[in-house]
């Protein structure tokens, strides 16, 4: 493991995915949310496919399809749709602050994906950081009682992305960063081809110059070369010390909604997200035991190739 490099890898990523929800708030502006969310990705699919064939990447095993799929879930189908569908109707800095218990939620996968037995303030602190977004969400949002569908699509969002991230970070340990997001998003061709078709069937893509510099920014950065740099980062530098670069991402997002959209960044929200931060700080830390070079269940030696390096140098490999 390379800490120093992991870390670079990882800012890299976190920089790139920074500015996800204001791409997406302006290319869904006059886009089908659906086509968004699904057309991103079979777009990228296509730059994974030429990547995998110039690289001659082996197929991977029956376990690591399953793993793939996994990955898939998270961060090819479950954040781009539930991200796309919520920012029709909210600003992309009020995603931003749902979004800082992200590293909390990755954390937690992380943590239940190595086995590990967190102290209960590991538990506390991520149900703080929970409830101060809920009452953000309760004091900020027309909910009159209940969460919006704006606001639960958020929160998907954030479940399914967190597990996507710790499994692709374990799994990119043996094929490399590159190589997981790629085999993930050709294992989702099934489900991302078809919607993209009825969506765009539906609702025929019609958009100015930003909304298409937005999908494309999705396409290209945010569905495919930051999880080059993400993945490879959480392989050589760890899940648990690599994951709290992400502790920015909400930051980092709420300039650049700012900046790019105009949008109001309340006194508020920017306290909110200060103290959501601190909890998954408080997290992060509590957090014991170095996490396994291979998943639990697995021969230690998983992550190997046959003639012994370890999963993490491929990685190096293929970012450089």
């Amino acid at each position: 493991m390379r800490p120093g490099a992991g870390i670079a890898l990882g800012a890299l990523g976190v920089l790139a995915f920074s500015m996800s929800l204001p791409a997406t708030r302006v290319a869904v502006h006059t886009l089908d949310p659906w086509f968004v969310a699904f057309g991103r990705a079979v777009g990228a699919a296509l730059l994974a496919w030429a990547y995998l064939r110039l690289t001659g990447a082996p197929r991977p095993t029956r376990d690591q399809w399953r793993r793939l799929s996994i990955v898939a879930l998270g961060v090819v189908v479950g954040f781009p749709l539930f991200t796309s569908l919520a920012l029709t109707t909210q600003t992309s800095a009020h995603g931003a602050v749902v979004v800082t218990v992200l590293p909390a939620m990755t954390a937690v996968f992380a943590v239940l994906r190595a086995g590990e037995r967190p102290p209960p303030l590991f538990w506390l602190a991520g149900a703080a950081g929970l409830a101060l977004v809920l009452a953000f969400l309760a004091a900020s949002g027309s909910m009159r009682g209940a969460l919006s569908a704006a606001d639960l699509f958020l929160l998907a969002a954030v479940v399914l992305c967190g597990l996507g991230y710790a499994e692709g970070g374990q799994l990119a340990r043996d094929l490399g960063g590159a190589r997981t997001i790629c085999w993930a998003l050709l294992l989702s061709l099934p489900v991302t081809v078809p919607v993209t078709a009825v969506a765009a069937l539906v609702h025929p893509p019609q958009g100015g110059a930003a909304a298409w510099t937005g999908f494309g920014y999705l396409t290209v950065v945010s569905m495919f070369l930051g999880f080059f740099a993400w993945y490879a980062g959480l392989a050589r530098g760890g899940i648990a010390k690599v994951g709290q670069i992400q502790l920015v991402q909400p930051v980092l997002t709420l300039i650049w909604s700012a900046v790019l959209l105009g949008e109001a960044v309340t006194p508020g929200a920017l306290v909110v997200a200060g103290a959501v931060l601190a909890c998954v700080v408080l997290i992060q830390r509590t957090r014991g035991g170095a996490v396994p070079a291979h998943a639990p269940g697995e021969p230690a030696s998983a992550g190997r190739d046959g003639a012994g390096h370890a999963g993490d140098v491929r990685v190096a490999d293929e970012v450089s």
